[in-house]
């Protein structure tokens, strides 16, 4: 059995206005619609139809990752392993490997998918797994490279040794991502391939290396796995405590780099590992001046810019070389030449005690979202949508008060000891302490306008008693 694993845990800091702690890169829209993470489900659907899907994800992205699953693919076959922390992707791949092994036996085989990848065509993704299984059958470790078209410095590579096969080659050895002049010369021997960062190998093979390489790690797996309380329904809640106690390591450092007899297959398709908004940006196709614009941009004596606009037109005249991403409450700015160093406002950001760098103005729950509208000195005023269906956590406030106006749908509201409806154009207001909950069982959203008072109006002024999302 082939069982692909997608690993959706990075948040993405080099694509910072858009992609943040709260709402990470693989939701990232490509100019096609789809998500990174719908990309990531079709193609390991397309080469394994048979067969569940292994998502890895932090437990507070599990929900929206449902969503962008069922608006791509048939329910049923996915199962959600869900981190309480980010530790990289070495644990993650040995939780997933015991999962693999508990549920589907050690000899079955685990295709390790990024969930920030873009792969064309399929045919040509499709050939080069079925070498990569064929190996991995046979006890090897496999990863998939890249042919260079470019001396890139963001990129790890792969030496390759001796053919073993069509396209199929011993690894000699890994590099780290190398100065240009490196790359460069990489480029220029021609036996050097891109570290796709995507693997292929059985349950009994990783985790046995895992034991022979990084024994550490492995012990404290077992641990963590023993201690994990049995799926269920499509989801499994990775201990928290025995979790936290697992070394921070890649699998890159874990285990490949020390590993002999790694095998490497040499791909044909086109690859783009979407790690910064240079990769976003070669996605869409140049006007004659060089530029790329996503959203409604006007460009005037400009050339070679990246321009992406959410909700307004954005006009630039007389610049070069630019990359120009707008948000509603963020704009980046920054010379398509340093990309890189996008990831250092972020930092920045962090250690000024903004939020710009973990929530947008938009924020997706659960139960539906919510926008806010305005913010001041005492006070936040939101724009509230409730599924159908869906309900808040029963929960209650220290530092702040809420007046909810229904401007949309009906609302059962449980306020203190009373439970009541309020409908379209009425209101009710929600002293601090009292345990509220916030209910549509309507066939349409709900929408309302909540509008916070007092001392603190932040969102961890929130105490959850009772929770159909396991939040308590």
């Amino acid at each position: 059995m082939l069982i692909p694993v997608i690993m959706s845990g990075g948040v993405g800091a080099r694509l910072w206005p858009v992609s943040r702690e709260a709402y990470p890169k693989p939701f990232i829209r490509l100019a096609d619609g789809q998500s990174l993470l719908q990309k990531s489900l079709l193609r390991a659907v397309a080469v394994a139809p048979a067969s569940p899907v292994l998502t890895v994800t932090n437990r507070e992205y599990v929900f929206a990752t449902r969503d962008e699953y069922r608006s791509v693919a048939a329910e049923g076959q996915n199962v959600f392993l869900l981190e309480p922390s980010a530790r990289n992707t070495a644990p993650a791949i040995a939780l997933a490997a015991l999962f693999v092994e508990a549920h589907h036996g050690a000899d079955a085989v685990m295709l390790i998918l990024p969930a920030d990848h873009v792969v064309e065509p399929p045919a040509a993704f499709a050939t080069a797994v079925a070498s990569a299984r064929t190996l991995a059958e046979s006890g090897r470790m496999v990863v998939f490279g890249v042919k260079p078209n470019r001396p890139e410095t963001g990129y790890g590579y792969i030496e390759c040794g001796a053919a073993i096969g069509d396209g199929i080659f011993d690894v000699a050895r890994f590099v780290e991502k190398p100065p240009l002049a490196q790359a460069e010369q990489y480029i220029s021997q021609g036996n050097y391939l891109w570290n796709s960062g995507m693997f292929c190998f059985s349950a009994r093979t990783i985790l046995e290396n895992l034991a022979r390489h990084a024994p550490q790690l492995r012990a404290a797996a077992d641990h963590c796995w023993r201690a994990t309380s049995p799926r269920s329904g499509d989801a499994v809640q990775i201990d928290a405590d025995s979790f936290a106690r697992l070394p921070e390591i890649s699998i890159d450092y874990a285990v490949m780099e020390k590993a002999a007899g790694i095998a490497v297959v040499r791909t044909e398709f086109q690859w783009s590992d979407i790690g910064s908004w240079s990769a976003v940006s070669d996605l869409t196709a140049p006007d004659a001046a060089g530029n790329r614009t996503v959203g409604d941009a006007v460009m005037v004596d400009s050339s070679d810019c990246y321009v992406q606009s959410a909700d307004r037109v954005v006009a630039g005249v007389g610049i070069h070389g630019l990359l120009i991403v707008d948000t509603p409450d963020a704009l980046l700015i920054a010379d398509r030449n340093k990309a890189q160093q996008v990831r250092t406002v972020v930092d920045r950001l962090q250690q000024s005690g903004s939020t710009a760098h973990k929530i947008h103005r938009t924020v997706v729950r659960p139960w539906g979202g919510y926008t806010t509208l305005e913010q001041g000195p005492g006070f936040k005023i939101k724009r509230i949508v409730v599924n159908p269906g869906a309900a808040l956590s029963l929960q209650m406030h220290r530092h702040r008060s809420e007046h909810w106006v229904v401007v949309g749908g009906t609302a059962h509201v449980v306020n203190g000891e009373q439970e009541f409806v309020v409908r379209m154009n009425e209101s009710t207001f929600i002293p601090v302490g009292n345990r509220h909950r916030l209910s549509n069982r309507e066939s349409g959203p709900l929408v309302i306008i909540e509008v916070q008072t007092g001392a603190y109006v932040e969102e961890d002024d929130i105490v959850r008693l009772e929770d159909a999302y396991d939040r308590t």
